[in-house]
């Protein structure tokens, strides 16, 4: 519990300091985590990207589903976060960058994700930004890869099917406040 109320007041903090970069004033809940993560089949996954790590509530449950081959590269841009989650894990499958998700293509280099897990703030995001992020997306996914969204608002959805064939969407309302959960996927379905 102690770890749990210390990743809240980290989170808040953070909220406090970038309220537009973080979008949230509390990390996303475990079960809105699960139910966007079984929609991908994690471990048959070789390298999962993740987009907005956080206090790394996706991260840990995400490397519980990874095969012991698979590698798991996250992105958090506030770099108290980026330090938190790369002490927290002790796995040589993490990788943790303190970047922008702007710059995802400059840590892929050639290699695509199978699957890329994404709780960036896009609402909170400027015009300009949400559109450079949201088209680098497709670009960063493998043959046969799935991006997963959580969002707290339905407004991403247009956006997302203006680049994606397939988008599945569900609700997760085990969170506060009920999260948007999207597939997308290059190919249709």
């Amino acid at each position: 519990m102690r770890d749990t109320l210390s990743d809240r007041f980290r989170f808040l903090r953070a909220f406090v300091a970038h309220p537009r970069q973080v979008g949230a004033v509390l990390p996303t809940s475990r079960w809105a985590v699960r139910d966007m993560l079984d929609l991908a089949d994690l471990g048959r996954a070789g390298l999962v990207v993740e987009l907005g790590a956080g206090t790394g509530v996706q991260t840990g449950e995400v490397l519980a589903r990874l095969g012991p081959g698979a590698r798991l590269v996250s992105l958090e841009i506030d770099p108290d976060l980026a330090a938190l989650l790369a002490g927290r894990y002790d796995d040589p499958r993490l990788t943790v960058v303190c970047d922008s998700a702007e710059n995802l293509a400059a840590h892929l280099g050639d290699e695509r994700a199978d699957v890329l897990v994404c709780v960036l703030p896009f609402t909170s995001f400027d015009a300009g930004l949400r559109r450079r992020v949201l088209d680098l997306l497709p670009a960063a996914l493998a043959p046969g890869g799935v991006l997963l969204v959580l969002q707290y608002s339905p407004f991403v959805r247009g956006e997302l099917r203006r680049r994606f064939a397939s988008v599945q969407q569900t609700i997760t309302p085990w969170n506060v406040p009920p999260a948007f959960v999207y597939a997308c996927r290059a190919d249709p379905v």
